[in-house]
């Protein structure tokens, strides 16, 4: 059961994340209005000062294992909270994010997105959102850098199951890049929803790589077989202690 002072430290946490947010956002404005770099270097910080933050306040510790990709590449990863976030992108060099529109009217976080070269795309009608996400894809692929989306879509909770969406094996097909998934723990530590932040060792895992030209039938079996059994491993670990 956790204790109060558990409680009260999440939420300090959680309070003094948005706010450092805002700061850093605020002091790499000028430098981020005029180069794409400057922008990196202000959301790799603020990735740092979360990742070092949640450790000092909730016992959160936190390990990226495998290789990040350095190199154009598709990343598909498990998502379970916004630290997958924190860890995936802060792991890799150029990350950039297909990320559903209504984030870009969040405060910061949407502008910052836009100028790493992040892909917003509506999610409410399939078939449209895919050609779309296509569309924008490939008018953005003179960007450089990691591709990172959600095969599932949206945020899945440790213990459940959600399907694969097809449009990751759309973009893989249409980029012919190779793929790296991705599988993680996050969820056990870093809830979807709620202030309570849980100690324990958090961990991203990048996985073998998926090169270009399979099927997309094919791929997005091997994704989702990689990602779900990794995850699952990971989940495992973390619960045996």
């Amino acid at each position: 059961m956790p204790t109060p002072i558990r409680w009260l430290l999440s939420l300090i946490f959680v309070v003094q994340m948005y706010l450092a947010m805002a700061v850093i956002a605020l002091v790499f404005a000028p430098f981020a209005l005029f180069s794409r770099n400057a922008a990196f270097m202000a959301c790799h910080s603020f990735c740092a000062w979360v990742i070092l933050t949640a450790r000092i306040l909730c016992g959160l510790r936190s390990e990226v294992r495998g290789t990040p990709p350095t190199f154009e590449a598709v990343v598909a990863a498990k998502h379970q909270s916004f630290f997958d976030i924190i860890l995936i992108f802060h792991a890799v060099p150029r990350g950039k994010f297909i990320m559903k529109r209504e984030l870009l009217y969040a405060p910061f976080l949407g502008q910052y997105a836009l100028r790493i070269g992040c892909v917003p795309v509506d999610r409410g009608k399939r078939g449209a959102a895919i050609t779309k996400m296509k569309a924008d894809v490939a008018r953005g692929a003179a960007s450089p850098g990691q591709l990172i989306i959600y095969p599932q879509g949206t945020r899945v909770p440790p213990g459940e199951k959600r399907p694969y969406k097809v449009g990751t094996g759309l973009l893989y097909d249409q980029l012919a890049q190779p793929c790296v998934p991705v599988a993680t723990n996050v969820g056990l530590f870093w809830p979807k929803r709620g202030i309570l932040r849980k100690p324990g060792l958090a961990v991203v895992e990048f996985l073998p790589v998926i090169p270009p030209g399979k099927p997309v039938p094919e791929f997005m079996t091997l994704v989702e077989t990689q990602v779900e059994t990794a995850s699952d491993r990971l989940m495992e670990q973390a619960q045996r202690g």
